[in-house]
């Protein structure tokens, strides 16, 4: 039996900072994550994907963001449970849970928070003739290394953030970088849009909008895509690769069945403390649902911040919560 104070579900960037917050305030944490890394979808989808919106950092790749967390929370000495999944939950007589994982791994605690991002995901697929044969032969559905696709030519479809990230990124690795989304505007963030359009009228990359995919052909491996525009004239492009970035299908898995409010696959909670109707359970990051909610990391990390205030009464319940300064690693912090 694992002892802690508090069992995090998920090891991603919102999960590694809730350890951080947890731990100026004493309190231990344990982690539980399905991948065999810490990370989550940073380091198992993209770990190269540049990230913009960090305060502080003006672009940090995402596997370098978890290695920098990771380094951070080394002074708390969190324990992990990696390559499991979480199961069940049993609440004892004292309100604390035993939380039981695929494996039979025990993990008392005093409260749970949910921090599994999407939950158990997988990539959406385009609905296009031929993806099945040439998976990866050609089409990838993220992007790990970016170094394969150095001076190749690529076709990435899209119209969100990842499918932004990545045009840009990879706009000055690859030969050639075309976009085609079937909208004529995008869903991602506005300045990663205008870097796309200022990127095709320089003639960095080619952008296709209001186009979309219809086969993909090749003898053995992807050789060219096929698309239509609105007037459903049909247009055949070269492609060494073909990433379509259409976001994952979230799955809660067991989780769905622990008597939590449930809307769309995610989990409702209580903006003071993110609570969910179920006593000494938090749910943190993409997990969870709220009016004006934001699935942005930075928005995960406020989340935590205030979860670890509100489980501190459940580890000290004699204690009343004080802000005084500590130091880490030699930097005073509350």
């Amino acid at each position: 039996m694992i002892q802690t104070d508090i069992c995090i579900i998920g090891a991603g960037p919102v999960g590694l900072f809730a350890v951080f917050e947890a731990g100026l305030l004493k309190m231990r944490c344990h982690l539980i994550d399905v991948l065999p890394q810490v990370g989550g979808q940073l380091s198992e989808i993209y770990p190269h994907k540049p990230i913009y919106d960090i305060p502080g950092y003006p672009i940090v790749k995402a596997q370098e963001l978890i290695d920098n967390q990771m380094e951070q929370i080394k002074p708390f000495s969190p324990t992990f449970t990696l390559g499991e999944r979480v199961e069940r939950v049993e609440k004892q007589e004292d309100g604390s849970y035993i939380v039981i994982t695929s494996d039979n791994t025990h993990v008392h605690c005093q409260a749970i928070a949910i921090a599994g991002g999407l939950g158990c995901f997988e990539p959406r697929k385009p609905e296009l003739e031929g993806v099945d044969t040439f998976e990866r032969k050609g089409i990838d559905y993220m992007v790990k290394n970016p170094e394969t696709y150095r001076d190749k030519t690529l076709v990435i479809a899209g119209g969100g953030d990842s499918a932004l990230d990545w045009t840009i990124f990879l706009s000055d690795i690859a030969k050639k970088v075309t976009l085609v989304h079937r909208s004529d505007s995008f869903r991602g963030a506005p300045d990663s849009a205008d870097k796309v359009y200022d990127l095709a009228q320089k003639g960095k990359i080619d952008l296709l909008l209001s186009h979309n995919l219809l086969s993909a052909h090749g003898n053995g491996s992807l050789s060219h895509v096929k698309l239509s525009n609105k007037s459903k004239e049909e247009l055949l492009l070269e492609a060494d690769y073909l990433i379509p970035l259409y976001g994952l299908t979230p799955k809660l898995g067991p989780i769905a069945d622990w008597g939590l409010n449930i809307d769309k696959n995610a989990i409702e909670v209580n903006t003071f403390d993110y609570s969910t109707n179920v006593e000494r359970i938090y749910a943190i990051g993409d997990i969870n649902t709220y009016p004006g909610k934001l699935k942005l990391i930075l928005c995960g990390y406020h989340e935590a911040t205030l979860m670890v205030q509100s489980a501190f009464k459940y580890v000290y319940p004699d204690q009343k919560l004080s802000f005084k300064y500590t130091t880490v690693n030699g930097v005073n912090a509350f």
